[in-house]
């Protein structure tokens, strides 16, 4: 559908990728990983046509849609929010118009005339081709899409102009769905998405009928997506088939073996060298040296790997010793106007508990922030402190209240204590400030980057009671890492306000629920806790029954759940198709699925062993074993590739055939 060949990207002396080809499929799903600056985004905008390559192409059949969700920057104004959508129909409504003109014009002529024979004629062709458009459906699809993506009925008729950055992107989202390009182009996606929004994008994209391209740093979104993914990094693309866990582990796998064989051609090299060095004044070994240095010559030299940046298991500085009881709301309420927060709301926090707080934006969790922290005072009930409790709060305005002039370096050694100052520059360094960008004015830096730099200002400040709104926003997947684990030691109290589950899962133990028009809900465990209690409890009140994890019942031999309205010969015969489909469509399933699984353990303990024979003094010391064993990693690792994707397609017919004869896993 679109391919790319050798395509090259530079700006001034640096090269984001050189030589870059790998063509997309109808229906694929690709990630690009990466650390940020890596030219994932680059890439996009290369293939969406907004930016021209340096080098190379980019090619696509003549007709194929590229839709692009850029991460920022859009802003619309002068319609309403069903106005905008509806554009995405632009060629439908078109079509329609003109039929309406045409039609018109029809009544003005003769119907006898020949004129009048021919535009009928192309007002039937046009009638046709908006038949298959199906105009009936486009007021139904804007309004699923439009309330998935978490707009309300009244919202329909507001002018554009009056949503945040973050519902322009949604606005920008739906239009792109509603279109439904044949390539989509995804930069960040889920940003500023709450997580009942993000799972139903996700649901949405998982049943996309076109390609997608995707930059994601929510690693959830990533694996249950994505089949493909391409890795950026310093200059190269390598390619990886399978989700984004997959490329994490096979990528070190692949490093390891690259540097096995570096090292063990570095030490080929110099023994050659070493040869030419020690007999090159020699004449009467003149010919055999000869013969070192074109045989030096020829060596295709491996290029040194890229050594992973060191990842910093970083400890917050330990924190002052508090009373039990952390912070409390007693009977709070708080109102903007006509709009109601929350009335009458208890709340406590007490020692070593981590809060996840979610909800859709404007549901108030900012407000209930800045209300815990003692910031804002509430219009009814009280808020008080624990005993020595040492708060320290993390929030998008705080990178604005940054000091321009000075360097990144010293405004974070400022905020420094004592203690941990000396790892100010380590820290940095994890959250993607290397080398001399540790010297740039805060003054020049991005959004996302003076963000960075206010969080790693509050992780080196002592404290007890940790609220951090949206911290990962900015953050690669190596620096969530860095933060989620710091996080999980953190013997002190955390709220955290996020929508990224795979960072707070791990982390907190219960979440605090905020949507508009209510009181808050406290759930007593982690995200996926609180998806499927929340679950539950809204299946309860529409009167659905309770979700279990259940299937439907088993075919046990001859015996089947009787049809409603179905004779009992009719049954018979619906039993008898049923045992037979198991019998010679899903019993041979099963089989392949068996014999595919214990071929995969077998590959995968072959390849254990190998990797472990290339770490031996014995192979790593000749070159000849070693290129040997080494080519057996890599057989062994495509033989895999293949083997897992199978194992992919068979689960998906097994559990399809099941799903048709009503049978348990």
């Amino acid at each position: 559908m679109i391919s790319v060949q050798s395509l090259r990207v530079e700006f001034g002396a640096r090269v984001l990728f050189n030589d870059l080809s790998f063509s997309v499929q109808p229906r694929e799903r690709i990630a690009f990983a990466g650390h940020n600056g890596a030219g994932k985004s680059t890439l996009m905008k290369c293939i969406a046509g907004i930016q021209p390559p340096s080098g190379g192409q980019i090619s696509a059949p003549k007709g194929t849609r590229i839709g692009y969700l850029p991460q920022e920057g859009i802003h619309v104004k002068g319609r309403t929010l069903w106005q905008e959508t509806e554009s995405a129909f632009g060629e439908t409504m078109a079509l329609a118009e003109k039929i309406d003109r045409l039609s018109h014009e029809l009544t003005q002529l003769d119907p006898r005339s020949s004129p009048y024979g021919d535009l009928l004629e192309q007002i039937g062709e046009l009638e046709l081709q908006l038949d298959s458009a199906d105009p009936a459906r486009m007021k139904p699809r804007i309004e699923s899409v439009l309330k998935g993506l978490g707009f309300q009925t009244k919202d329909f008729t507001r002018d554009c102009s009056e949503f945040s950055g973050g519902w322009q992107m949604r606005i920008a989202m739906a239009k792109l769905f509603l279109q439904e390009p044949e390539v989509l182009l995804l930069d960040e996606p889920t940003n500023h998405l709450d997580i009942g929004t993000q799972i139903w994008v996700e649901q949405y994209l998982v049943n996309y009928p076109g390609a997608i391209l995707l930059i994601s740093h929510d690693r959830a979104l990533l694996d249950t997506l994505c089949t493909r993914t391409i890795a950026f990094s310093n200059g190269r693309a390598e390619e990886y088939a399978g989700n984004f866990s997959y490329f994490e582990r096979e990528s070190v796998l692949r490093k390891e073996i690259q540097l096995k064989q570096y090292e063990a051609q570095q030490r080929e090299i110099s023994e050659i060298q070493r040869f030419i060095d020690r007999f090159r004044a020699s004449a009467n070994k003149a010919t055999l040296v000869q013969s070192r240095v074109k045989m030096l010559a020829k060596i295709e030299r491996i290029p040194q790997p890229e050594r992973d940046d060191a990842v910093m298991n970083f400890k917050f500085p330990p924190p002052p010793n508090s009373g039990h009881m952390v912070a409390k709301l007693d009977g709070v309420s708080k109102s903007y106007g006509p709009l109601n927060i929350f009335s009458g709301f208890d709340f406590e926090i007490n020692k070593g508990e981590k809060f996840a707080i979610v909800g859709p934006n404007g549901a108030g969790k900012s407000t209930f922030c800045r209300l815990i922290t003692g910031q804002e005072e509430p219009d009814a009930g009280a808020h008080n402190f624990g005993h020595k409790v040492a708060c320290s709060f993390f929030s998008q305005n705080h990178a604005d209240e940054l000091d321009p002039e000075k360097t990144v370096l010293e405004t974070v050694e400022e905020a420094a204590s004592r203690e941990s100052a000396p790892h100010a520059r380590n820290l940095l360094g994890c959250f993607l400030f290397r080398g001399d960008d540790v010297f740039k004015k805060v003054g020049v830096l991005s959004g996302g980057e003076r963000s960075r730099v206010a969080l790693v200002c509050m992780l080196l400040r002592p404290a007890n009671f940790l609220i951090l709104d949206e911290p990962t926003n900015h953050l690669d997947m190596q620096s969530q890492d860095v933060l989620q684990r710091a996080l999980i030691d953190y013997p002190g109290s955390v709220m955290i306000v996020s929508h990224n589950r795979n960072f707070l899962d791990p982390l907190v133990t219960k979440t605090l629920e905020f949507q508009p028009g209510r009181q808050p809900i406290q759930y007593a465990g982690n995200i996926t806790y609180y998806l499927e209690k929340s679950a539950e409890d809204e299946a309860a009140k529409k009167g659905e029954p309770k979700l279990t994890t259940l299937g439907p019942p088993a075919v046990s031999g001859s015996s089947r759940p009787s049809t409603p309205g179905v004779s009992r010969k009719e049954q018979r015969r619906l039993d008898a198709e049923a045992r037979e489909m198991k019998s010679k469509v899903l019993k041979p399933l099963e089989t392949d699925f068996e014999a595919l699984e214990k071929k995969i353990a077998e590959l995968e303990g072959a390849q254990v062993t190998l990797t472990q024979q290339l770490s031996s003094e014995e192979v790593a010391n000749d070159p000849a074993k070693l290129r040997e064993v080494t080519n057996a990693v890599e057989k062994i690792a495509k033989v895999l590739e293949s083997s897992y994707f199978r194992w992919g397609e068979l689960s998906d017919e097994i559990d399809k055939v099941r799903a048709k004869l009503g049978v348990d896993a």
